[in-house]
């Protein structure tokens, strides 16, 4: 009797699937991929962040400007203190403290120039994670040094009043609000609401009031003539924190005039 022909083998018992090579290379292939991509996709991400906060300082430059328009051409203050102290009217947000030592925040709420922004949100900058004291948002700073002058903090009397804008020379140069930070006590990075120039003694020893380069090693900033642009280029730069420093080695980016 002739053999009979052999079936072909089942299904059961083909080979269908990957084999453990093959799988090992599928999943070498996608860590690569995934390595290669996770970075532009992080940087996508900052990219967006940077617009934005690009745009919240557009948003108060332009409130500045209109504050100015409604005050015969004044600036407003960077802060105003009443009650002895207790309530600071800063140019963000109000913060009322428990004592005039600023020991505790008993509330706050909108600053200066919310009439003109109507969003304390934009006072947050995307890529801020250090809380400014007593702030619900924070990440940006008004020029103190020169546009917003200061407050007696006991008195409430005005020790520098705010510019007017007929004072201010060179509005394409001068800094009005910035990504901002200070050394504070050396912990970490603390947010701050109060710009201050190289030469400004209230920045005791350029640890405060100074431009945080948080965006990629830039920070944004806001001109008195309303643009705003990516800073680059820092000067006097921290040594224990090197994305802190100033937008000039001296006051030229701050002032008035020359």
């Amino acid at each position: 009797m002739a053999n009979r022909p052999q079936r072909p083998a089942s299904s059961a018992n083909s080979t269908l699937g990957f084999t453990l090579i093959e799988l090992l290379v599928v999943i070498a292939v996608i860590a690569i991929l995934a390595a290669i991509l996770f970075p532009v996709f992080a940087k996508v991400r900052e990219k967006a962040r940077q617009t934005s906060c690009l745009s919240n300082l557009k948003q108060i430059d332009l409130a500045w400007q209109m504050y100015a328009e409604d005050y015969d051409e004044h600036a407003n203050p960077s802060y105003i203190y009443y009650g002895g102290g207790i309530t600071e009217m800063g140019w963000d947000f109000r913060v009322n403290y428990t004592d005039a030592a600023e020991d505790a925040i008993a509330s706050n709420g909108p600053g200066l120039l919310d009439p003109y922004t109507k969003s304390g949100d934009i006072n947050q900058c995307p890529d801020s994670l250090t809380p400014t004291y007593g702030r619900p948002r924070s990440g940006y700073s008004y020029n103190a040094t020169y546009a917003g002058g200061d407050t007696n903090y006991s008195t409430g009397a005005v020790v520098k009043p705010a510019c007017t804008l007929a004072q201010i020379e060179v509005p394409t140069r001068m800094v009005l609000f910035a990504d901002s930070g200070n050394v504070g006590t050396g912990t970490g990075i603390g947010g701050d609401s109060y710009m201050r120039a190289p030469s400004d003694p209230d920045n005791f020893g350029l640890s405060y009031g100074l431009i945080d380069f948080r965006h990629t090693k830039t920070a944004n900033v806001a001109y008195a003539d309303g643009h705003v642009k990516s800073a680059v280029q820092i000067f006097n730069q921290n040594a224990t924190y090197p994305e802190l420093g100033t937008l000039s080695v001296d006051d030229t980016a701050y002032q008035l005039a020359d």
